[in-house]
């Protein structure tokens, strides 16, 4: 069965989220697939810890359900989104796969090759936390389980800030841009920024998106299939402001997310002081950096400032998480394993194991990372919430949003370019 309704391997490359450099664990062909009890499984947890933790799990399922066996493939991100979307336009999904939910799975799922699981999942619905299986319900129906979730904010290195006289985290726009300068001043590199992959740079568009025009404009363009409207090209006005002031590390627009001389690497190595990243941040910092330590007790955090003068809070939060859908042929089995990790002491491993917030109320307990406290503290009075926006939209629109922010930080297009671009992939659908 192939793939149908005018999905494309463009449209479908969607969103990326959190993920390290890594490498494929076992392929699978059609003649492996042909047990009905062969259950294969996609992720992009494709280091340790969590590559060893998710396969213990596979393995502990196993013992419980005889006849049942995991092929097990980690990929990352980027790999994982190219090689899903080659199995999905075959019409042959894995039959657990990573997802992010939103636009992408949506389409997916209305190209039949994803399981509607709202009866299954409502056996474990009320261990979740309220909003964690909005980002995969559509008109009511459920399409993937929560894993984890959090937001994207600033990470920064405090012994930078205070070397440059930034006394602490900027409120508003104005007094960020500020810190910016202060931080060129005393020679330090205020931000580092994954030029090359893209998803990084929409971060900056999405939050002055929300700060100036709101959420509920962010929403009724996705309805309407029309961004051009002064909020969103004042957005961008703002955006500009910052690629001005030249913040960014030298070579940004070929560096990479969690390569050795990327994004995360410059700031756990102590070269930049500030990016804008989720709350997997700290640990990929970590493992990206020369010593393995990332910067310990020097690391801080703080949301999005505001925008004077724009329509959204200040307060209101951008970001995500991972959960896992089930593909259209998959055994039974497949949504009991989604059970299965939903079940508390599975959920604190990957809290404790992972540096991620879990979606299961019971295994709040297992957060014990400052940095990550932080992050659930931040979120936990957030005031509105907004899913990454190259998630949240259709692939085609979110793909068009990614490329053209990456071109209005390279200095290649102008705001009002930007929005009249993303309204154009919106129209075409």
């Amino acid at each position: 069965m192939a793939a149908s309704r005018g999905i494309s391997r463009r449209s479908l490359l969607g969103i990326a989220g959190a993920g390290a450099a890594g490498a494929l664990l076992s392929g699978c062909s059609s003649a492996e697939s042909a047990s009905a009890r062969t259950i294969r499984w996609w992720h992009i947890a494709n280091t340790d810890p969590m590559l060893s933790q998710w396969a213990d799990m596979a393995r502990r399922f196993e013992a419980a359900h005889p006849g049942v066996k995991f092929e097990i493939t980690a990929l990352e991100n980027e790999a994982f989104k190219t090689k899903l979307t080659t199995n999905i336009q075959a019409g042959d999904p894995p039959d657990i796969f990573h997802t992010w939910g939103g636009g992408v799975l949506f389409q997916q799922a209305e190209a039949g090759m994803v399981k509607e699981i709202t009866a299954e999942v409502g056996q474990w619905r009320d261990t979740l936390i309220p909003t964690a299986l909005d980002a995969y319900t559509a008109d009511g129906k459920t399409y993937g389980s929560a894993v984890d979730t959090g937001m994207v904010g600033f990470w920064y290195n405090k012994e930078l800030f205070e070397r440059a006289g930034v006394a602490g985290p900027p409120a508003t726009w104005a007094g960020f841009l500020d810190a910016v300068r202060k931080l060129k001043a005393a020679g330090v590199t205020p931000i580092a920024l994954a030029g090359k992959e893209k998803w990084p740079g929409h971060y900056y568009w999405a939050y002055l998106a929300m700060r100036v025009a709101g959420l509920d404009a962010l929403r009724q363009a996705a309805v309407d299939k029309n961004f051009v409207t002064p909020d969103f090209v004042a957005a961008g006005a703002r955006l500009t402001e910052l690629v001005a002031l030249q913040p960014f590390q030298t070579g940004f627009l070929a560096a990479g997310y969690s390569t050795a001389e990327g994004q995360a690497a410059t700031v756990g190595n102590g070269k930049a002081a500030m990016e804008l990243m989720g709350q997997w941040a700290p640990v990929v910092q970590r493992d990206s950096s020369a010593g393995k330590k990332g910067l310990g007790d020097k690391l801080g955090f703080f949301g999005f400032p505001a925008v004077d003068g724009g329509k959204g809070k200040g307060t209101d939060a951008f970001g995500g998480g991972g959960g896992f859908a089930v593909g259209k042929d998959a055994p039974a089995e497949a949504v009991e394993f989604l059970k299965f990790i939903a079940q508390p002491d599975n959920a604190r491993i990957e809290a404790r194991t992972a540096g991620v917030l879990p979606v299961v109320k019971a295994a709040e307990d297992a957060v014990t990372d400052p940095n990550l406290k932080l992050v659930a503290q931040t979120l936990a009075t957030s005031t509105g919430f907004q899913l990454y926006l190259d998630q949240a939209y259709a692939p085609a629109v979110g793909q068009q949003l990614n490329d053209s922010v990456a071109e209005l930080l390279a200095g290649k297009a102008s705001p009002e370019q930007v929005v009249q671009a993303i309204t154009t992939a919106a129209k075409q659908g």
